[in-house]
């Protein structure tokens, strides 16, 4: 029963983000008449409500309140500003209420996560299977999309793409009452005393980067995402130019993959390691951006198909990976405010610098029917390479019991 209630919570989380977020650029740019730097600035709330998230959870569910109370909240208010999002007429009324929506949002990312590893005596074999329904979420909400077919090139004229974020709007109103019915999740840290303000504000958990593995994970984290924010800013816009039809229904093989291979982590942790895990995740990094590139939506569509399909290994073996491990570096004190840094890492400072990279190279290849995507693709593929030599270099796989953790969790 609590495997089922901490997996409908997963559901729901990242059915609300799919919602709305996959179709985003091509809302922005269709509807609104957004520029490539626009659309740049509305994904880019995205990193700047994970730059604040952490200060967030290290304030009010490392210390204060249950952590299933603060999501609650939170999703509370997001349905609200949603709904504004759904009123908006142009992209000056639009950015205000994104970016207000996504400080609010982000935080949400580490809460689920610590709900759920608080409830867990083994979390590299038991997260996974939790985690998972969150992708299916996304799939759902994305397939919903196309089965509604607000993703076509009629209904995108007809400006029906809005109807996203009244759907989400509802979705999150239900996570917002359904999280008070959550396990309880009371703080960890004991209120002894004036707190300190590096308490307060969750910076504690910047003691975790004195350790040089977990130091060179999170600038790898940081790294990566610059080449990530491509894949979330530019894939809906790619189909859509490519005149491929349901296009979101075909964002979500991706998240088909991921479901896979989020099975078959564990396994991974295993067989390989943390470093032999992560690194495979970021060549495929490496190898989707080049079938992109080289890729198109006539005969050699079944390129950008694959490049899809490894979003699975691509998200997995790094994104969950790092999850587990930030869990198992963290201890029980900073729980909350270790998935608020690494949060702070991947959706903050990564995708901030990737986002503004990834509209300044849109805009740089517009041509007159839309974009030469080969030459857009190309710097991902590039970038993600440097990443994953840098990394392979530097990182030592951890021999001593603390380090060990993943692997040793997983057998």
């Amino acid at each position: 029963m609590l495997t089922a209630r901490l997996s409908f919570m997963m559901f729901l989380q990242f059915f609300i983000w799919g919602g709305w977020f996959v179709t985003l650029g091509t809302f922005l740019s269709n509807n609104l008449g957004a520029s490539g730097k626009e659309i740049a600035m509305a994904f880019s709330t995205q990193s700047w409500g994970a730059i604040i998230a952490p200060f967030i959870i290290g304030l009010i569910a490392d210390r204060y309140f249950n952590a299933e109370r603060v999501l609650g909240i939170l999703h509370l208010v997001s349905a609200v500003l949603m709904f504004q999002l759904y009123h908006a007429s142009n992209f000056a009324e639009f950015y205000p209420y994104v970016l207000a929506y996504m400080i609010f949002y982000m935080p949400t990312i580490a809460l689920v996560n610590s709900v759920s590893f608080r409830q867990m005596t083994d979390t590299a074999k038991q997260f996974p299977y939790i985690r998972v329904f969150g992708t299916i979420g996304w799939i759902a909400a994305v397939n919903l999309i196309s089965l509604l077919s607000w993703d076509s090139e009629a209904s995108i004229a007809a400006g029906m793409l809005k109807n996203t974020f009244l759907m989400v709007a509802i979705a999150s109103a239900l996570l917002g009452l359904y999280s008070f019915s959550l396990p309880k999740t009371p703080p960890q840290v004991k209120k002894t005393g004036k707190p300190r303000v590096s308490e307060v504000l969750g910076l504690d958990a910047l003691k975790l980067l004195k350790d040089r593995n977990f130091l060179l994970f999170f600038i790898a984290s940081v790294l990566i995402c610059i080449p990530l924010a491509f894949y979330y800013q530019n894939l809906s816009p790619f189909l859509t130019e490519s005149k491929v039809a349901n296009s979101s229904s075909w964002t979500s093989v991706g998240q088909v993959s991921e479901v896979l291979f989020m099975l078959l982590l564990p396994i991974f942790f295993k067989r390989f390691g943390f470093k032999k895990t992560i690194l495979l995740g970021m060549l495929a990094w490496v190898i989707r951006y080049v079938l992109f590139a080289y890729g198109d939506g006539g005969a050699l569509f079944f390129m950008v198909i694959v490049g899809i399909v490894l979003h699975g290994i691509c998200y997995d073996f790094f994104f969950v990976s790092g999850q587990i491990y930030a869990d198992s570096k963290a201890g029980e004190k900073h729980r909350s405010a270790a998935q608020g840094l690494i949060t702070l890492a991947t959706y903050g400072l990564g995708m901030l610098i990737g986002y503004g990279v990834a509209g300044l190279i849109s805009d740089a290849y517009v041509t007159g029917d839309g974009h030469e995507w080969k030459s857009v693709w190309l710097y991902p593929a590039g970038f993600a390479a440097v990443v994953l030599v840098l990394f392979s270099l530097s990182f030592k796989e951890e021999k001593q019991q603390e380090g060990a953790t993943l692997k040793h969790e997983a057998v």
